[in-house]
């Protein structure tokens, strides 16, 4: 099986922005788009299956199976402003060339319906279980881009902190470069334990987007909104690691180092 996008409706959309929140450090990517999705309700447009997802299936309370998929949805912009599509999904490739392979389908597909600019939602971690500040670090795909989002409040020196972004938030900054789009990546200060969700990191990162896009967006919810998605989120997050074991068997430690720096 080739990585796949199905189309489930073809809206016409006004400009578009990509937002991307796949599983990751802290899920705090997962978590901030899954509740814009909830809170604006967004349409669901499309969906994208790999084989370079883990080798499982979930099966739910009903009894119905279901492949590991990300999903599409898209947003309409108020008042002739540009529209939004937002990228959610139960995880990212198992693989280096599965990484390189979904980003660029990602972007074909995106790029095709007039997407020119990407934000991505991560965490970065620090290693400590608190982390009071709840910074938001940024990365960008040009000076002129930094330049211009300077006064969010946004840290760019995150360059100090880390070296590298590892999977889909990084990847689709990079490649998209490479076509003219441009690209920020946002990074919510976190522990940096992917099973361990990070709602207070989630909350930083949506703040920060939202006056970047010039939307209102009610934050009460999400604390009960990050129970409901933490059950579902660290069921997936156990059984690739369990999955993830049982291929590997005698690299399971590098295994499990890959999979914590998913951003």
């Amino acid at each position: 099986m080739e990585t796949k996008i199905t189309v489930l409706e073809k809206p016409k959309l006004n400009s578009p922005i990509l937002i991307e929140g796949l599983p990751g450090i802290g899920n705090v990517g997962r978590v901030a788009a899954g509740y814009l999705i909830d809170q604006t309700k967004a349409v669901k447009f499309a969906e994208l299956h790999s084989s370079h997802f883990l080798p499982f299936v979930l099966v739910h309370d009903s009894a119905e199976i279901a492949l590991l998929k990300n999903e599409f949805y898209y947003l309409k912009g108020r008042k002739g402003g540009r529209d939004l599509i937002i990228l959610i999904g139960d995880a990212q490739s198992l693989d280096q060339v599965g990484h390189y392979e979904i980003a660029e389908k990602i972007l074909d597909f995106v790029e095709g319906l007039g997407c020119k600019e990407i934000y991505t939602l991560g965490g970065l971690g620090t290693g400590q279980l608190e982390t009071p500040k709840q910074k938001v670090f940024g990365a960008v795909s040009s000076q002129k881009l930094k330049k211009k989002l300077e006064s969010y409040g946004i840290d760019f020196s995150v360059s100090s902190k880390i070296g590298t972004i590892v999977g889909a938030s990084g990847l689709l900054i990079g490649l998209g470069k490479l076509r003219g789009m441009d690209g920020v990546c946002l990074m919510g200060e976190t522990a940096g334990f992917p099973i361990v969700t990070d709602p207070k990191s989630a909350e930083s990162v949506l703040k920060v987007l939202m006056k970047i896009l010039g939307m209102n967006l009610d934050l009460k919810a999400l604390d009960q909104r990050v129970k409901e998605m933490e059950t579902f989120i660290n069921r997936i997050e156990g059984l690739q690691r369990k999955a993830i074991e049982e291929m590997t068997k005698g690299t399971q430690k590098e295994a499990k180092e890959d999979l914590r720096y998913i951003g």
